[in-house]
């Protein structure tokens, strides 16, 4: 059995209710929910948006590949209303599933990067990440996710709703 952390994140329509669609889908789709943050509110990161993101961290066990993984999340972002763009920028959403960690995996493919690329550099998925997996390893710095949380530059405002 695999455990896969994932984040979930929104700032555009009832973000609460896409929360528990999404979860309710993951759960179908992906297995068992193991573990899920409270829901954190911060300010859109790398860009500038009138909408505050929220993000909420889940732990799920699964039979699932990590390529399996990331495709049954790629489907549950359209079937919620998510168009992706080719744009590199930043943009607002309705949904955002991204796969932070999978087992003590690193894994480096053209279209999934494992742990997620940015987790070190970003208080807001490291705090809902260190709610429910404070000791689990980062497979590439070796530190677990409170010490990256401590230790991370990002001073951006990172609040529990």
């Amino acid at each position: 059995m695999n455990t896969v952390y994932l984040l979930l994140g929104s700032n555009l329509g009832n973000s609460r209710e896409m929360f528990e669609e999404a979860i309710h889908m993951l759960r179908e789709s992906v297995g068992h929910l193991s573990k899920r943050s409270s829901i954190y509110e911060s300010l859109p990161w790398g860009f500038e948006h009138e909408n505050n993101f929220i993000n909420q961290a889940l732990g799920i066990s699964t039979e699932l590949s990590p390529l399996e993984v990331l495709d049954r999340c790629l489907s549950i972002e359209r079937k919620l209303g998510r168009t992706r763009t080719n744009s590199k920028t930043y943009q607002a959403r309705v949904i955002d599933i991204d796969i932070l960690l999978f087992n003590s995996e690193s894994i480096e493919e053209e279209n999934l990067i494992i742990p997620h690329e940015h987790l070190h550099n970003r208080r807001f998925a490291l705090t809902p990440l260190n709610e429910i997996a404070s000791e689990k390893i980062h497979p590439k710095f070796g530190n677990t996710i409170e010490q990256l949380l401590y230790s991370c530059s990002d001073n951006s405002k990172v609040s529990k709703l």
